[in-house]
């Protein structure tokens, strides 16, 4: 029986497999006015969404609320099923493509609501959404519903997002292409979770779910940045015997990663974990001895995904592992540091990550703000400006992470540290970074690129900004 009371139904155990998709859904109970999940872990390759979303809109079912952990550009579709009545309300961490416009410019009747990964494990589990059913598309899967991420068609390695809501959701129906012998063994998703599967020819584009999910740079800019950001780590106390870390997937946070082996290295230091949307750098630290363990939420490439399977101490957990904040074990809790990425930071501090400089939605939370409070240093990376826009500004267009969540920020021109972090200052001043203040990269990044026009917005909300705790941090407004 699953956590809110869900009923309990009694089954003969001795498949739970479902001849088609249309079937699940019948069998489902879904009703018009009910809440569904997805997860993201295929990226751009995921095609379950949209075909789950076309079925149901055969059958007349509307007004249905979706919480998908996250959205992409090939989530276009869902414009239609908007225009239509199908989908109500969306519940995300972010979205990209004709669809963010569609959402930016206004054409939904209620505002989005953007969650953190950890702020999404925290709502669902708290009870906060209630989800009737998920749908989860995996890798392989037995049938009786022992589902991995790893398949012979399509990999994603970990499921983390998939299972909270395997937990959590009154009804869980699972579509496979790799549908194996029982049982599929070790299972990231359990069958004691699942009610219904279904085998069906195609669940992703393998080239789509590794796309875009890792960037290696030779980018100068970039890669001065990310030696910046190393020497910042390995100039500070916390690095040491044991010390954890975050990084991402971007091109300066993978370089980060490259340059902090070498320091390893040569220090002879080893990390204790690595935690996170996991990567090939960080699996190689893991492979040479230099990090011990790996807790993975989301496999970055086809490197990461596959290392689940054979290494050890590459752990597979879920979203509510890794960031919610109301979980007593937390991961994210244990950080001693994180990279992140910005397309906006401020003169107090506070990142944007989810709106473009002309106030479209092209972006995702993810795990920014959870992280940025829960490691004990929070350090950004970013260029000083893209093209002719200025990343560090006076105000950021959409705040995501608070400022005061917030420790270093590192640009190829200068290192700007929080004034509230007075122990910061005082040990990076030591070194011989350039260390500036915020006030003059904002300056410099004006006196290159100029300051931006003011972007008109009209009074209409079409996003409401979670905070990781469930207080609302800030509203997107559509365009004027």
């Amino acid at each position: 029986m699953r956590k809110h009371g869900k009923q309990i139904k009694i089954y003969d155990n001795k498949s739970k497999m479902v001849p088609s998709l249309e079937e699940a859904i019948r069998k489902s109970g879904l009703k018009s006015g009910m809440t569904i999940s997805f997860h993201h872990h295929f990226r751009e390759g995921d095609y379950t969404t949209n075909l789950v979303l076309k079925h149901i809109a055969a059958l007349g079912i509307k007004d249905l609320t979706i919480i998908p952990s996250s959205l992409g550009k090939v989530h276009e579709p869902l414009i239609e099923l908007i225009q239509t009545g199908v989908v109500k309300e969306i519940h995300t961490s972010g979205m990209r493509g004709k669809l963010a416009e569609f959402i930016s410019e206004g054409h939904m009747e209620k505002p989005i609501i953007i969650r953190s990964h950890g702020g999404r494990a925290r709502a669902i589990e708290a009870g906060e959404v209630k989800i009737d059913v998920a749908f989860l598309a995996v890798p392989r899967c037995d049938k009786m519903g022992n589902a991995s991420g790893n398949g012979s068609n399509t990999t994603c390695g970990s499921l983390g997002y998939a299972m909270v809501d395997a937990e959590y959701a009154d009804t869980v129906i699972l579509m496979t292409d790799d549908l194996c012998e029982y049982p599929n063994m070790p299972a990231s998703i359990k069958q004691q979770q699942v009610d219904f599967v279904v085998k069906l020819d195609e669940i992703g584009d393998p080239e789509g779910i590794a796309s875009g999910a890792t960037r290696y740079t030779k980018n100068p800019k970039e890669l001065k940045i990310a030696e910046y950001a190393s020497r910042v780590i390995t100039a500070l106390p916390e690095y040491k015997e044991g010390f954890s870390f975050q990084t991402g997937s971007g091109g300066a946070s993978l370089a980060v990663t490259r340059y902090l082996r070498e320091a390893m290295i040569k220090d002879d230091i080893k990390a204790g974990f690595a935690l996170g949307g996991i990567t090939e750098p960080m699996v190689d630290l893991l492979e040479e001895g230099y990090v011990k363990h790996l807790f993975d939420v989301q496999s970055f490439d086809l490197i990461a995904a596959a290392s689940i399977s054979k290494n050890a101490n590459h752990h597979e957990i879920s979203a509510s592992e890794y960031a919610n904040p109301s979980n007593l074990g937390c991961i994210a809790s244990g950080l001693d540091f994180v990279i992140l990425s910005a397309l906006e930071i401020d003169k107090a501090f506070n990142v944007n990550v989810m709106t473009g400089s002309d106030g479209v939605i092209m972006g995702a939370s993810g795990g920014h703000c959870d992280t940025a409070q829960a490691a004990k240093n929070t350090i950004i990376v970013a260029p000083l400006y893209r093209g002719r826009l200025a990343t560090v500004i006076e105000q950021v267009t959409s705040i995501i992470t608070p400022g005061n969540t917030v420790d270093v920020l590192v640009t190829e021109r200068g290192i700007a540290i929080n004034p509230q972090r007075k122990d910061l200052v005082e040990h990076l001043s030591k070194t011989n970074l350039p260390i500036v203040s915020i006030e003059a990269l904002v300056e410099q990044a004006e006196q290159i690129v100029g300051k931006a026009a003011p972007i008109s917005f009209e009074e209409q909300v079409v996003a409401i900004i979670e905070y990781r705790d469930g207080s609302v941090v800030d509203r997107i407004y559509k365009r004027g």
